[in-house]
């Protein structure tokens, strides 16, 4: 999901989508003070546009730009468990990014009953059997948190969106750039440091020590901070640690630090 940090830090250029008032600088005329110097006032159109950048800067992926809580099926009971604990979690959120720096918040995450890992060690007669019984696959995890990410940058939050095999395969290639770790230290940065950080599909990418070592810096890093991660996973309470080494996956799941962590299965809606 991720390019570039120049992709993380895009703002809008002059004149595009130009507002009238102020003529895209975003600021027009207060009032002249006694001596004569000219006061601006942030434009109305200030605000649209800095939701906008928010919004570009989430990387969103290109599938779940329409992704709301409207338009999400909630045909089953376990749909209807996922709605209502991603909404609980929004309205328990910080109000604004002040309080979220005091306070902290809370991991959310999605998973599965019976993980990926868990399912091909089977003998293959059991495999599809299983599957069926415990899907993960095409539920509705990542719509949610999607919608729920919109939301939280509506509200003024920074949010980071990744998917972990594109996010990881770039942090491995930026790694081995010879530009003194520009390009890689930039990429950490943005997601070490964004208000909400969500991780769709953690532990997707093909285990090695040195991506293992990479999931801890980043998940022990907003742990320390109380930066949120809202994940999903196609992995369940044990083989996540499998994937993603068990040292992160402590911080991940962490109980005591009040994480949500709910486990989840149902029908393919892709499959439907």
């Amino acid at each position: 999901m991720m390019t570039s940090t120049d992709s993380l830090n895009e703002k809008s250029k002059p004149g595009e989508d130009s507002c009238p008032k102020c003529m895209g600088s975003e600021f027009v005329f207060s009032h002249v003070d006694d001596l004569g110097y000219e006061f601006h006032k942030p434009c109305d159109c200030r605000e649209k546009k800095s939701w906008k950048r928010r919004f570009k800067n989430a990387l969103i992926p290109e599938e779940f730009v329409h992704a709301n809580f409207e338009n999400f099926i909630c045909e089953t009971e376990m749909q209807k468990k996922m709605y209502d604990f991603v909404k609980d979690y929004l309205d328990n959120f910080p109000t604004d990014r002040e309080q979220l720096k005091k306070q902290g918040a809370p991991n959310l995450g999605l998973i599965a009953v019976i993980g990926e890992q868990r399912i091909r060690s089977l003998e293959a007669h059991k495999r599809l059997e299983i599957k069926n019984q415990h899907n993960n696959y095409g539920i509705g995890k990542t719509h949610l948190q999607i919608a729920l990410a919109k939301q939280l940058i509506k509200q003024g939050f920074n949010v980071l969106v990744v998917s972990d095999v594109s996010f990881m395969d770039e942090m491995m290639n930026a790694k081995r750039m010879s530009d003194d770790g520009e390009m890689y230290n930039g990429l950490l940065t943005s997601v070490l440091t964004a208000d909400v950080l969500v991780w769709d599909d953690i532990g997707k990418a093909k285990w090695t020590e040195a991506r293992e070592g990479l999931y801890y810096n980043i998940l022990n890093e907003r742990y320390k901070r109380r930066l949120p991660i809202v994940f999903n996973s196609n992995e369940d309470k044990a083989t996540i640690g499998d994937r993603v080494g068990y040292a992160a996956n402590s911080r991940l799941l962490d109980k005591s630090d009040g994480n949500n962590v709910m486990e989840t299965e149902g029908v393919d809606w892709r499959l439907k």
